[in-house]
């Protein structure tokens, strides 16, 4: 489905086939001999190419979703104090309480956010793959989603819906795990993860394919600074730089079992009816193999310690700095808003158990959301 036959290179550009698509032969007999060695290159040099459909698909999906998120969220009923009001139903929280425009963590935890009490005490693991469809704000969604376009298509174009959508879904889910064992109290939600899981298959399928590059050493350099720059952000406060991590270790290793083509000598040689070479190599075999039985070990250990309620930071105890660097410019507190409140008719009075902070504010109707809302501004 979806799938037609053309002369296509594979995503980093060149390979050794095709550049025999230029090379003539120098001494021949006959000018049928020649055109049958222009035959068999022409062969050599063809890869299946998939139309992109699955990737826009995920895209409307995310939006979607947001859209429907921000339905739920009803600022101006739930909060009050919202940004962007003309947008009626839709409208932001306060951008200090989300500077990311979007709705409030009480939402996004209703939604399906990654919770970690929830996953474990409340028998919700669901929101391990639910949570990759959630995002922030607006800022959040048109990151992920431009990322995930540029990158998902080119790579369906090239390897398919099935592959790279298994990709990306469990690279996704390979996130959540990893987040869930160290972010313990953060409600965490966005597809990075899984884009950062593109990242690392493009990656891995570089070595595991590699006899049919010939300008695979650049390519591995831009890449690995494309990847060292996006987790070297992730280190500023308010970023899951756990679930980039997870999503590309995932990604690398899924990558070699699912991105893997026939080595160089086998495409070189399978119009010789004479000549049987193997369709992967050794190298090949040990990757993949090796790969495979990382990543099943992997998600066994991840989700038994997980619904052990093993924390892991208490494992490794400057795993936190993988994302959060503290500064004398901002903090890396990750402890949630929580507020000690006091209600004398309309008035409430309100106290931030994170920094002593008190305020009072007058309440006609103090909903929980709106409770919460003025508790997360008290406490920044």
């Amino acid at each position: 489905m979806g799938e037609k036959e053309s002369e296509t290179a594979p995503i980093w550009g060149r390979t050794r086939q095709s550049e025999n698509n230029n090379i003539h032969p120098v001494d021949v007999e006959s000018s049928a001999l020649s055109e049958q060695h222009r035959s068999q290159n022409r062969s050599r040099g063809k890869f299946r190419s998939w139309f992109s459909w699955l990737i826009p698909c995920f895209v409307i999906a995310n939006v979607v979703v947001f859209v429907i998120t921000m339905y739920v969220n009803n600022c101006p009923k739930k909060s009050g104090d919202c940004f962007a009001g003309f947008l009626g139903r839709f409208s932001f929280q306060s951008t200090r309480e989300n500077p990311l425009l979007g709705p409030s963590s009480l939402t996004l935890r209703t939604m399906g956010g990654l919770d970690v009490k929830k996953v474990v005490e409340g028998d919700e693991g669901w929101r391990l793959l639910s949570c990759n469809w959630l995002h922030g704000g607006v800022v959040h969604l048109l990151v992920n989603m431009l990322t995930l376009l540029f990158i998902g298509m080119r790579m369906e174009r090239e390897f398919g819906f099935i592959r790279i959508g298994l990709l990306y879904l469990i690279s996704g889910f390979g996130g959540s795990i990893l987040s869930a064992l160290f972010l313990r109290s953060n409600i965490s939600v966005g597809a990075s993860g899984a884009v950062f899981g593109l990242l690392g298959g493009m990656l891995s399928e570089i070595f595991i394919n590699w006899t049919i590059y010939t300008n695979k050493v650049v390519t591995i350099i831009t890449l690995v600074l494309i990847v060292a720059v996006n987790l070297g952000l992730g280190v500023l406060p308010g970023v899951d730089n756990f679930a980039h991590i997870g999503g590309f270790a995932t990604g690398f290793l899924l990558g070699f079992v699912l991105l893997i083509r026939p080595h160089y000598g086998w495409i070189n040689q399978r119009s010789d009816p004479a000549a049987k070479p193997h369709k992967y190599n050794i190298c090949q075999a040990i990757l993949w193999t090796v790969s495979l039985l990382l990543l099943l070990g992997w998600f066994i250990a991840g989700l038994i310690s997980l619904f052990n309620n093993v924390d892991g930071n208490t494992h490794c105890s400057w795993c936190h700095y993988l994302s959060c660097v503290p500064t004398s410019r901002w903090s890396c507190n990750r402890e949630p808003a929580s507020c000690t409140t006091t209600q004398l008719g309309n008035q409430l009075s309100m106290t931030c158990l994170r920094n002593g902070k008190s305020g009072s504010y007058i309440l006609a109707n103090s909903s929980d959301s709106r409770i919460n809302s003025l508790c997360v501004q008290l406490c920044r």
